[in-house]
């Protein structure tokens, strides 16, 4: 998805546990983090990409974008996060490159709870679907984890069979060092960003 729709959020529910860190600013991620969820015979690799764009003017984001479209071409299905009724210019492009794809495709539509007409869910869903033949559409709510076990469950029916790829206790590839830095990352965006709110 676009960036700031919540897919880290998504992903962090999805596995029960915070390995992708999350804030306000769009463009958060910008490495793929990947988590691993293991129950019982099933063990679901998810790969949190950042939010593909039309911006490509920095440096950073262009490697962003090459980041997250090289991730849909090496993965057996796709979780599409969109944002409520909001339709933009870069959903467009990401569904334009998700259509060239060969995987599957979920539309998990997030943010639902903060849509004001609800009224205008329905018809929204429907254009939505008329846009790609996608394996399923979830309306859900990453933040209160609303329709989460949902996507969960339709990842665990299309899983490919196959042995574990990591052991059953791992929940990323990444290093504790890793790990560290993103959430240092975290706490100042979030501290920055309340100190330009509050200044501005």
């Amino acid at each position: 998805g676009r960036p700031n729709v919540g897919k880290s959020t998504l992903l962090n529910k999805l596995l029960g546990q915070k390995i992708s860190i999350t804030s306000r600013k769009a463009q958060t991620t910008r490495h793929r983090i990947v988590g691993i969820h293991t129950e019982g015979p099933y063990q679901a690799i998810y790969v949190d990409t950042p939010g593909l764009h039309m911006e490509e003017k920095r440096a950073i984001n262009r490697l962003m974008n090459k980041a997250a479209s090289s991730s849909i071409g090496d993965v057996e299905l796709v979780i599409f996060v969109v944002e409520g009724t909001r339709w933009t210019p870069d959903d467009e492009m990401v569904l334009n490159k998700l259509r060239d794809g060969k995987a599957p495709v979920i539309l998990a539509v997030n943010k639902v709870d903060n849509v004001q007409e609800k009224a205008d869910l329905l018809p929204h869903l429907q254009f939505l679907a008329s846009q790609m033949n996608f394996l399923d559409i979830v309306p859900i709510s990453a933040e209160t984890g609303m329709n989460v076990d949902t996507i969960a469950g339709i990842v665990r029916k299309h899983l490919p069979e196959a042995i574990h790829h990591f052991p059953e206790d791992y929940i990323t590839d990444r290093s504790q060092r890793f790990m560290a830095s993103e959430i240092i990352r975290e706490k100042l965006m979030r501290f920055l960003g309340a100190a330009m709110i509050s200044t501005g």
